[in-house]
């Protein structure tokens, strides 16, 4: 059973240097959470929430996915995003969002509820 279950950054980092394909750990953070397998008693994926890239970009309405990792679990990144979501608004967020790249096709975000905002970078902008 996958459940929710928050994480330090220095934790989230860790994940991010271990599975992230091309990017490396962040330096800051609103929050982070991780999808924690009771069965197996591990964590099998993080997420990273913090400041919009986009300098123009609200920061203290909007935030930001900059990371999110798994190793593979079946609906980890799913479950990820749609916490994400959940946990921005309930903090008061107006907007959560993310970008992938172009040859990703979000799958896991559409799974979540998230809709594509900006098709014109890359794989697009994403929000929930």
């Amino acid at each position: 059973m996958l459940i929710i279950r928050p994480l330090e950054l220095r934790e989230a980092n860790i994940l991010i240097s271990k599975w992230h394909r091309h990017h490396k750990p962040v330096v800051g953070h609103r929050f982070s959470i991780g999808v924690y397998d009771t069965t197996r008693k591990v964590f099998v994926g993080a997420a990273v929430v913090g400041r919009p890239v986009a300098r123009k970009i609200n920061y203290k309405e909007v935030v930001e996915v900059t990371r999110l990792v798994t190793d593979g679990t079946k609906n980890a990144c799913s479950i990820l995003y749609a916490a994400t979501a959940r946990a921005a608004k309930e903090m008061g967020y107006i907007k959560i969002q993310t970008y992938i790249l172009e040859n990703e096709l979000g799958t896991s975000l559409i799974a979540s509820g998230w809709k594509l905002e900006n098709a014109i970078c890359g794989g697009g902008g994403w929000m929930a």
